[in-house]
């Protein structure tokens, strides 16, 4: 719903509106990745772990640093949301919003994937998109979203009422929950929002609302990352399946995803290293 304005226009409203934007996160100064050293490792890569994530469900599956990650469309269109934990410690995840602000709204091959604060570093970089070609549709649309929250079951109780378990934000909660043999409850406050794998989003040009559409993705493609730091990842298979039409239901027909980890036999330098923890003092202003 969006309310109209109770307000009239300033005299120099015209003025106000034309003042040029600036980037919040200019990116100029932050450290790139070597994509030379990504380009010449998974080259030369033996396959280590496959899971199979079955529709409405999720699993987790672990990638050590160094290691390259697959997530593969195996029948046919689907979603997946992924959430991303430092494998020590799940206090550290998956920050979709300062992932947002540094990228931009949707991500591909080179843009990083950043941890949340006082952590603050890349936990992956995504080496190798089979949708980079989508680019942006002719309403704005693009894929691999870091915009939308995951489907969850309080949203969809306030909005259709009823009880559904098969949410992403449900399936990953019961996958965290099994792999850390922890109550779901308990698992629950470390399920975050999600990189939307495949999905295809953007937002109206008139309300600017969140808006999805038909997945691109077919079989045989994927989106690979590089492991910067010993990852657990969790994914669901999204009941909205394409997301073409509906989610948080059985509506949907859905397809089982992929998850394919690598270790490469060369290409890293020897003296590569996990990236370390923001070295942010974390005084804030205390005891200057």
């Amino acid at each position: 719903m969006k309310y109209k304005p109770e307000n009239s226009e300033p005299a120099d409203a015209a003025t106000r509106r034309a003042v040029r934007p600036v980037i919040c996160y200019p990116t100029d100064n932050l450290p790139l990745p070597n994509v030379d050293i990504y380009a010449e490792a998974r080259h030369h890569l033996k396959q280590v772990d496959e899971i199979i994530v079955e529709p409405r469900d999720a699993e987790t599956f672990h990638v050590p640093a160094g290691h390259f990650c697959r997530i593969v469309s195996v029948e046919g269109p689907q979603v997946g949301d992924l959430n991303l934990w430092n494998a020590a410690d799940i206090n550290e995840r998956f920050f979709s919003g300062k992932t947002r602000a540094l990228n931009g709204t949707h991500v591909s091959t080179g843009d990083r994937l950043w941890s949340n604060l006082p952590y603050m570093r890349p936990m992956a970089t995504i080496t190798h998109d089979t949708l980079d070609w989508y680019g942006w549709d002719e309403y704005g649309g693009g894929v691999h979203d870091v915009i939308g929250t995951r489907c969850d079951p309080y949203t969809n109780r306030l909005l259709n009422g009823g009880e559904y378990h098969y949410c992403c934000h449900s399936n990953l909660s019961r996958a965290l929950a099994t792999e850390k043999q922890i109550a779901v409850t308990d698992a629950e406050a470390h399920v975050h929002d999600v990189l939307n794998v495949f999905m295809c989003t953007g937002f109206t040009q008139d309300t600017h609302q969140y808006f999805m559409k038909a997945s691109p993705v077919r079989p045989g493609d994927f989106l690979e990352i590089f492991a910067e730091i010993d990852l657990l990842g969790g994914l669901s298979t999204c009941p909205g399946g394409d997301c073409s039409t509906i989610h948080s239901s059985d509506t949907a027909k859905c397809y089982p995803l992929k998850v394919e980890v690598y270790r490469p036999t060369q290409g890293l330098p020897v003296d590569w290293q996990p990236a370390a923890k923001n070295p942010y003092s974390r005084n804030h202003g205390f005891d200057e």
